[in-house]
């Protein structure tokens, strides 16, 4: 297996994952009747999105966020999100980038959640290759040495 290395690389990833999607029983229903992408504009937008995370070029034009904003989305989706991508990555590519992509997925999906107000400490379990980037939860204490006197 190689890394993702090309825009074409790029284009198998996205296809392939939103295969998946399409599939599943719990995100299939979000993008096709909830969401009712135009699967025939979406896809190229998502080359483009992968290729500027990825290759830092700067190609994509958009904000991803209104678009989610409005959705009914739980964690239960962003698991499955996280869980679909990985997969998908895993079974086309081994290398730096791929565990790039899974990465970038992984903080996207942080990031949203985080903007619907979903707690999930979870959702690096659903996710593949991303143990050295889980986050260590901080443990706050009170000093007394440093409050004012």
């Amino acid at each position: 297996m190689q890394d993702i290395a090309t825009e074409q690389d790029i284009k198998l990833l996205v296809d392939s994952f939103y295969e998946r999607v399409n599939q599943d029983g719990v995100l299939g229903p979000i993008f096709n009747h909830v969401a009712q992408v135009n699967w025939e504009e979406h896809l190229p937008t998502m080359y483009l999105f992968w290729t500027q995370m990825l290759f830092r070029k700067p190609v994509y034009k958009g904000a991803p966020w209104p678009k989610h904003m409005v959705l009914p989305l739980t964690k239960q989706h962003f698991e499955r999100w996280i869980s679909l991508f990985s997969t998908t990555v895993d079974a086309l590519f081994t290398g730096p980038k791929a565990s790039e992509a899974k990465s970038a997925a992984l903080s996207i999906a942080d990031t949203f959640q985080t903007r619907f107000g979903i707690v999930n400490p979870h959702l690096f379990e659903h996710s593949s290759g991303n143990e050295a980037r889980r986050p260590i939860p901080l443990k706050l204490t009170a000093k007394e040495d440093s409050q004012p006197s």
